[in-house]
């Protein structure tokens, strides 16, 4: 009897056969061993699955009864790149690699051996490094006498099979134009992500993308090119995001995106900004320059919604506002959207009328020059008076007269109207009107203005067009022909916001332009310690001078800003710091005896943008919630009413709803007015107003015992659910304070619910 081979554990053993003809001999003698089995059968056999073997259709294997290789047909040793001879000796399932696709099954293998069970068409990944190779492997466990001897089996190459199976299942689970996530694979993750984490209580994000003006692409170009700009914009979403694992292609212009653990507001506008302005930079596409934009709508979970309907619904509400504030924007999730999308309509109704119920005016902000303080002209700029709301933010209607299709007749109105009162000004200052870029592709625009001119009796030079960039996102000839058309007929042009576009140099080249406004967000900030704007500034003035074009700076609220762009060389001045926009009464009498001259004035050092409201929130101090007014807000703090005897130093939590609660100090107080300062800084909300960086999870508040809905002033619930009162107000109010009744848990109508608008402000 021969002894053990592998392991050396008995002496003198020998190695098992190596060469091919082991296998078959053994087949041979089994057959010969049958004594009415013509030995002629045996050789037959043997030569059939010799050939068959040597067809590369299939090989054969076995083993020793310690799952060592004995035999091992020389195709797996020319596929895996060694003579089969190498492998004799080894362990069986070293010949078997790993696969997350089958991970089961390859930990299957070692158990199946070691119950000596027989198996049939395993489907296992071969441990090669070249391409991947899949074996459907079946096996029979053999004895000798009552002994287990081992295993014989055979294999057959399904790696084509294996392939098809997996386009197969990416077709199904992966857009097949973009290679991202599909639909249904995107729907999967996100419910199966939020289920764990709603267990865990963590935070999941959703972002939903559309692109604005994609349908012009696909219309002017055809479907193919628009296919080519979506793998285009699929590949920049992969690159601001990192993960394409984490990015769907919905369908059409609709990309998604997840992100697990994300919560903070700060980051998400950060990253859904990054992706707007990614998006916006032109394609390149067949040879045409494409130009498009992006909107973002943004929901968190636990705090916008616990499912993945829920979430998604919210997400698609936020894009939908996004996408209703103009257009290459993000908002997040609120919970008045709702009642924001019906408010809309009722204001898109009332601004048909406003123009023939004469509500519309114009109110006129100083140009002024850096050096002098002498006024040089003015910016017209619409307003609506509303009979029912009062002085309705042309940032809330300008985008309703866009999307209803009534930007042109509002502009021409005020280009007749600007025309008209600027006729009467002394002396020869001009007045700037703003050119959308919907009334820029009017063919009709330069016999609009050679007519609002003629009646009013407006010399042309007194005129000044002020365009954006976005009359540049055709990039057809007609944009050079208008410029070339109105520049005939006299009047000045003036590039607005520059800065804030992608490709303005390009535009400086061939755009016959006779002033650059610089954007206000360049401004802002500029001042600040680290800040690059100033050399940014500093470039677009030389840049300007070199191309013999005037400069305006917008937005100058500061003194300390005022004298950055002076010592900058800026030839004038828009903003705060001079006058507010004022209406053409008041215009008229304060140009009357002689040039307007303006000393300015404001704040020594900037300050972050207040925004003026009215809305209520709660202010909560020690164990009490007060009801109070929100007056007005910037990054950094507040103003509230509502609380007297409130002194300096004292703490607060404003609460501003659905879980956004800002830590502040009362660093001023004027009677029921208190100013608060802000631990941590406000973000943008992307729609000009405010939020909180993070919120306060339900899952924290339901753990601290308070309900996850939001609570009435006065009142905490504790862990058993029960309401209770607490002690008298540390500080009086200017309501009647009541204590509730302990019978019934009545409380005076005038505290109730405080709790509104998620919103913080809006400009």
């Amino acid at each position: 009897m021969s002894g053990r081979t592998a392991n050396g554990k008995s002496g003198g053993a020998t190695a098992p056969a190596a060469d091919s003809r082991g296998f078959f001999a053994k087949i041979a003698q089994r057959g010969a061993d049958r004594p009415f089995a013509p030995a002629s059968s045996s050789k037959d056999a043997l030569l059939l699955l010799k050939n068959f073997e040597e067809s590369g259709r299939g090989w054969f294997w076995s083993t020793d009864a310690e799952g060592r290789i004995t035999y091992l047909s020389a195709s797996i040793g020319e596929a895996l790149g060694r003579p089969s001879s190498d492998y004799i000796g080894s362990a069986f399932i070293d010949l078997f690699g790993k696969d997350d696709d089958a991970s089961d099954r390859q930990r299957s293998l070692p158990f199946i051996l070691t119950k000596q069970s027989k198996f049939d068409d395993l489907p296992l990944k071969a441990a090669a490094d070249c391409d991947e190779i899949w074996w459907a492997v079946s096996g029979r466990p053999f004895f000798q006498g009552e002994q287990f001897g081992g295993f014989r089996g055979s294999g057959t190459d399904i790696t084509a099979q294996r392939r098809v199976a997996k386009d197969t299942s990416r077709l199904a689970t992966y857009d097949s134009l973009t290679g991202l996530l599909n639909r249904f694979r995107m729907s999967k993750l996100l419910e199966t992500t939020l289920s764990a984490f709603q267990v865990q209580k963590r935070a999941c994000s959703v972002m939903l993308i559309d692109l604005d003006r994609f349908k012009q692409v696909n219309d002017t170009l055809g479907h193919p090119a628009g296919d080519m700009l979506l793998k285009q914009v699929a590949e920049r979403l992969v690159n601001v995001v990192g993960d394409r694992e984490k990015i769907s292609r919905l369908g059409g212009d609709e990309f998604q995106i997840i992100l697990q653990d994300v919560e903070d507001r700060g980051v998400l506008g950060d990253l859904a900004d990054r992706i707007i302005k990614s998006l916006s930079h032109p394609y390149s596409v067949d040879g045409s320059r494409c130009i498009i934009g992006a909107s973002v709508g943004v929901a968190v979970s636990p705090f916008d919604g616990r499912t993945s309907e829920e979430l998604i619904r919210n997400a698609d509400l936020a894009l939908y506002a996004a996408k209703g504030s103009g257009r290459g924007r993000f908002r997040f999730y609120s919970s008045d959207l709702l009642q924001t999308a019906e408010d809309r309509r009722i204001l898109e109704e009332d601004l048909r009328d406003a123009l023939a119920n004469e509500q519309i005016w114009l109110a006129y902000q100083p140009v002024v020059s850096a050096t002098s303080n002498i006024v040089t002209g003015f910016e017209a700029l619409i307003r609506w008076n509303h009979p029912e709301r009062g002085s309705i933010s042309p940032a809330l209607f300008i985008p309703i007269a866009e999307e209803a299709n009534l930007i042109g007749e509002l502009g021409e109105w005020a280009l007749h109207k600007a025309c008209e009162q600027a006729a009467k000004w002394p002396g020869k200052m001009k007045v700037a009107v703003n050119v959308s870029p919907v009334q820029f592709a009017n063919d009709l625009l330069p016999k609009i203005v050679e007519t609002a001119l003629a009646n009013a009796g407006l010399p042309a030079e007194r005129l000044e067009l002020e365009i954006t960039e976005g009359v540049f996102l055709q990039d057809s000839s007609g944009t050079d022909n208008m410029f070339q058309a109105l520049k005939k007929i006299g009047v000045r042009l003036a590039l607005d916001d520059f800065g804030t576009g992608y490709s303005s140099l390009g535009y400086l080249r061939t755009a016959p332009f006779d002033k650059i406004k610089i954007d206000q967000s360049f401004v802002r900030g500029a001042t600040e310690p680290g800040s690059r704007n100033g050399a940014i500034i500093s470039a677009i003035v030389a840049l300007a001078q070199a191309l013999d074009m005037e400069t305006t700076a917008e937005g100058i609220e500061s003194l300390d800003q005022l004298d950055l762009i002076r010592s900058l060389h800026v030839s004038h001045v828009q903003g705060y710091v001079y006058s507010q926009p004022v209406d053409n009464d008041t215009l008229l009498e304060r140009c009357a005896s002689s040039d307007w001259v303006i000393e300015p004035s404001g704040p020594a050092v900037q300050r972050g943008d207040r925004l003026s409201m009215y809305r209520k929130i709660g202010a909560i101090h020690d164990n009490h919630c007060y009801a109070v007014v929100l007056r007005n807000l910037s990054v950094s703090g507040a103003l509230i009413e509502g609380i007297l005897d409130v002194p300096t130093g004292t703490k607060f939590v404003l609460d501003f709803g659905d879980g956004q609660l800002a830590v502040s100090t009362v660093v001023r107080s004027m009677g029921h007015q208190q100013g608060v300062e802000f631990e941590e800084r406000l973000v943008s909300d992307g729609n000009g107003g405010l939020c909180t960086s993070r919120r306060i999870s339900p899952y924290m508040l339901a753990a601290a015992g308070m309900p996850l809905a939001n609570l009435p002033p006065g009142y905490y619930e504790t862990n058993d659910g029960e309401q209770k009162p607490k002690g008298l107000p540390t500080f009086s109010t200017l309501a009647d304070w009541k204590r509730p009744d302990s019978s019934t848990g009545t409380k005076d109508s005038t505290t109730a619910n405080y709790f509104g608008n998620v919103d913080i402000g809006r400009r």
